[in-house]
């Protein structure tokens, strides 16, 4: 009889083992959910897990979850680690795709059952050779955006009198009169909770495409071209010609990465403006309040002018996205991948209301965005993907211990420390590169 019990009990616990694996899976993307984790947040979060529902999920046998977080870079780091990855992680920094693909930790695409040609085809080889690792793609394109662009507050903008600049002296001789008109031309923030630092990474990286060109550019990002190099010494002087300049920046440079950037152009629609410039990429629109609380309209309350050129035939596109990394293979990971990058669910994001998202697919026309404004900065995209005149943002392919790490703390304590402190901050990022 005790004997029996025990083996009674043996039987039960090892049912209840097996129905308990069998539910776990199903919970890690087994079947029917897939999980998927990124940085949009809020507005931008909501307008997603929309489309998802409305145009994967409603059609679908399986249900797919979308979750943000504003310190993704550093959450999706401890889910790793304590091995409980999402299904699927989309990562805003290129070169962090690179690391998982090296620590053996997520699928490459062909082994998800795309082919080479086909993702060329979709996307453009540029994005795809960012995840690129032994031969094998990596990481697939969601979402893109466009960072050289100045947004400016209409009607007071224009009714100061005041000229969309075309080249950088012109951009200094406008902060100029702006400032000998008793205001204050920019609107500057840096701060991002745990990613504190990054929106003054891409002033650099803007500066840097328009004086040391797209070839030292890429040199820079590999680290063959130092950042205590004349090159990136340069661009970072010309940052803070901007930022350090007495009277250019609302509330002052050292209170620069205090300011969360989601709030940084909010002053401009104050009426009277309190700045008149902000530079920052093509998804801040999304963060974009009146002061009275009703929804700005483009190019009514807000327009937009391209960075501008800084040295005589030196260009470049400065932009960033998001890659899917895959770390469960399912197949319903598999389904929802196709289903979200296609023509027509890209499309359905652009078309989202107060969201400024951009499709890295070649296929998705002007005629899917919500606004004008959007349409010409996706056209803009699309053509410089084509030509291989786009360059994603230099700390998103850096290894993250630099370009997510160094790279942002040496911003703060520049903005913080003005121009006596860049040597040493630049002198700290290029000692904690890692040696291999």
């Amino acid at each position: 009889m005790r004997i029996r019990s025990r083996l009674s009990w043996f039987v039960v616990l090892v049912v209840f083992a097996l129905v308990a694996a069998a539910c776990g899976s199903d919970d890690e993307g087994g079947g029917d959910t897939v999980s998927i984790f990124g940085a949009p947040t809020g507005i931008e979060a909501a307008g997603m897990q929309q489309v998802i529902d409305e145009e994967i999920n409603a059609v679908k046998d399986y249900t797919a979850t979308y979750e943000g977080s504003d310190s993704f870079e550093e959450q999706i780091k401890i889910r790793v680690e304590g091995g409980n990855p999402p299904d699927v992680a989309f990562y805003p920094q290129p070169g962090s795709v690179v690391e998982q693909a090296e620590a053996g930790n997520i699928v490459a695409l062909e082994d998800l059952g795309y082919s080479r040609a086909e993702l060329e085809a979709t996307f453009g080889a540029y994005l795809l050779s960012l995840g690129e690792v032994d031969g094998k793609y990596y990481g697939l394109p969601t979402n893109v955006n466009l960072k050289s662009t100045v947004w400016y507050p209409e009607p007071a903008f224009t009714d100061a009198g005041y000229v969309p600049p075309t080249t950088w002296d012109e951009l200094v001789a406008l902060s100029d009169q702006i400032v000998a008109d008793g205001n204050t031309p920019w609107c500057i923030g840096t701060g991002s909770d745990a990613n504190t630092g990054w929106p003054a990474t891409d002033w650099m990286e803007d500066i840097m495409l328009r004086t040391a060109g797209a070839a030292a550019y890429d040199k820079w990002v590999t680290n063959e071209l130092k950042f205590s190099s004349p090159e990136v010494t340069r661009a970072a002087e010309l940052l803070g010609d901007i930022a350090f300049a007495d009277g250019y920046v609302l509330g002052g440079f050292v209170n620069i990465p205090d300011i969360d950037f989601r709030d940084a152009p909010d002053p401009m629609f104050q009426d009277p403006p309190a700045c008149y410039m902000h530079r920052q990429a093509s998804f801040i629109t999304t963060f974009f309040d009146a002061a009275d609380g009703r929804t700005l309209e483009p190019l009514v309350d807000y327009n937009v002018f391209a960075f501008p050129d800084i040295d005589p035939g030196v260009k470049g596109a400065l932009g960033g996205g998001s890659m899917g990394a895959v770390f469960n293979d399912t197949p319903a990971v598999r389904d929802f991948l196709r289903a979200y990058t296609a023509s027509e669910v890209q499309c359905a994001q652009g078309a989202i209301e107060g969201v400024g998202r951009i499709s890295p697919n070649l296929g998705v026309g002007a005629d899917c965005y919500s606004n004008s404004i959007l349409a010409t900065m996706a056209g803009s995209i699309n053509d410089a993907l084509k030509t291989e005149g786009f360059r994603f943002d230099a700390s998103d392919l850096m290894p993250s211990s630099v370009g997510s790490g160094t790279f942002w703390t040496a911003m703060n304590e520049y903005m913080r420390g003005g121009p006596d402190a860049l040597a040493g901050v630049l002198a700290d990022v290029d000692a904690s590169w890692p040696d291999s």
